[in-house]
């Protein structure tokens, strides 16, 4: 941790920078908790003074230390001790810098500034002038029940639920995102998704002192779609936080290859050995899929694998292929674009994005060309057998079939109450055992 002596007034640091937009929310400043005997009466002033300013529209970090009236050769060393961890040029309008003094004297103890919404950077006095450090801001975690039927379409039946009227609507719609990432496999939520459908879901909800919150990991998850339930469980297999979802027998949810490589608007040309050419006006095979979407819409790769072409090809314009694992090979054509990370011989995984919809090449029209083939041969991507990830191993039956045993009962407690929630975890603001789960039983009726 390298210190910053405060350094004489005659010497010169600029304190510019620009001010992104956007906010940041801080955590509240926690002291030590003092020796047993020492304790203080309970409503004992605190021994610190805090002094909260705001970084304004076009206002420079520098400009809040001048604002708080410390003397140049101060806000100079605060300054280098800030940017041992991060830039003060990405600080956001709105966050919050806390200044804190030790009560009765207007010496300066310490100051806070939020670099994210889970870190901040602490600098404090000491003997030798101004230390720092970066700061994990407190989170706690709850799990959310809830259950709901949809009676329009799945954006009102979630983000309109009554139980979630107490997280921010973003967040009420990322739980909608997080179910198609789960299902994919499964089924289309553009398409396949009708009234009646049902649903069940127990999800984690990370939540920070100041009350702001995120949606989490779903737990577990049943979708009833036209009578047939669906079941995603997850079930971290080495416990190392890379876990996945699978069914009740056990088996992933998970394939070989996604079932779409983007969000799309339609499919406007489909795997046809005696398609009609538009631009060519010949009869000529289409060994692919066209898929129609706005120019820029992000295009992912459907399986991991390693890039072998990435550049112009003819009539496919800006084209990405991709080798894969037991003799499959992917072609993304007439791209806008590539992404930045994508070259020859690059590793990608499954999801990634690897460039971006347009209309290079001979195409008529913004879409993407998708092309599966295997052994050398071109398949139709809406009609093959994609394999199944790997269901799991013998040897961790056993604890699958406790935890599947307590995943399930999340969501029989859904239909229990609008929300329940279980003991926090991590940080406990009410002094619990961290480590302590359960389900409190608590929820309306």
């Amino acid at each position: 941790m390298n210190r910053f002596p405060i350094l004489p007034a005659g010497t010169f640091l600029g304190l510019g920078g620009l001010v992104g937009l956007g906010w940041l929310l801080l955590a509240p400043t926690l002291d030590r908790v003092p020796d047993a005997g020492t304790l203080e009466p309970l409503h004992a002033e605190t021994a610190e003074r805090i002094q909260v300013e705001l970084l304004e529209f076009g206002q420079t970090f520098g400009g809040v230390l001048n604002r708080a009236a410390l003397a140049s050769a101060e806000q100079q060393a605060l300054l280098l001790a800030f940017q041992e961890h991060a830039s003060p040029s990405r600080l956001r309008v709105g966050t919050e810098v806390t200044f804190r003094y030790l009560r009765g004297e207007e010496r300066l103890r310490g100051v806070d500034v939020v670099v994210s919404p889970d870190e901040l950077v602490r600098m404090e006095r000491d003997d030798f002038g101004w230390r720092s450090s970066k700061v994990e801001t407190p989170v706690w975690t709850d799990t959310v029940f809830v259950a709901g039927e949809i009676t329009r379409d799945l954006w009102s039946a979630v983000v309109l639920n009554p139980a979630l009227e107490d997280m921010p609507r973003g967040d009420r719609a990322r739980v909608i995102d997080f179910m198609d990432r789960v299902f994919q496999w499964q089924l289309d939520f553009s398409r396949q998704i009708q009234s009646g459908d049902r649903y069940r879901l127990a999800f984690e909800r990370q939540v920070r002192p100041d009350g702001s919150m995120r949606t989490g990991r779903i737990l577990a998850a049943e979708l009833v779609n036209r009578g047939a339930p669906l079941y995603a469980i997850w079930f971290d297999l080495h416990e190392d936080g890379e876990g996945g979802y699978y069914d009740l027998e056990g088996e992933s949810l998970r394939r070989a290859f996604l079932r779409a490589p983007l969000e799309y608007r339609r499919i406007s040309s489909r795997f046809n050995r005696n398609r009609f050419h538009p631009v060519l006006n010949v009869r000529r095979p289409h060994i692919g899929v066209d898929y129609a979407a706005a120019t820029g819409t992000p295009v992912r790769a459907t399986s991991d694998g390693t890039v072998q072409v990435r550049g112009v090809q003819g009539g496919y314009g800006n084209l990405v292929q991709i080798r894969h694992a037991n003799g499959y090979m992917t072609r993304y054509a007439h791209l806008n674009g590539f992404a930045s990370d994508i070259r020859v011989g690059s590793r990608v995984r499954q999801g990634q994005v690897i460039g971006y919809v347009g209309m290079t090449g001979l195409a008529t029209g913004p879409h993407l060309h998708y092309e599966l083939h295997r052994n050398g041969n071109p398949v139709d991507p809406l009609n093959i057998d994609i394999p199944s990830g790997d269901p799991i191993p013998p040897e961790y039956l056993e604890r699958w079939s406790g935890e599947l045993d307590v995943r399930f009962a999340l969501l029989d407690a859904a239909d229990r109450g609008p929300v329940l929630r279980m003991a926090r975890s991590g940080v406990d603001a009410e002094g619990g055992d961290p480590d302590e789960e359960g389900v409190d039983g608590r929820g309306s009726e």
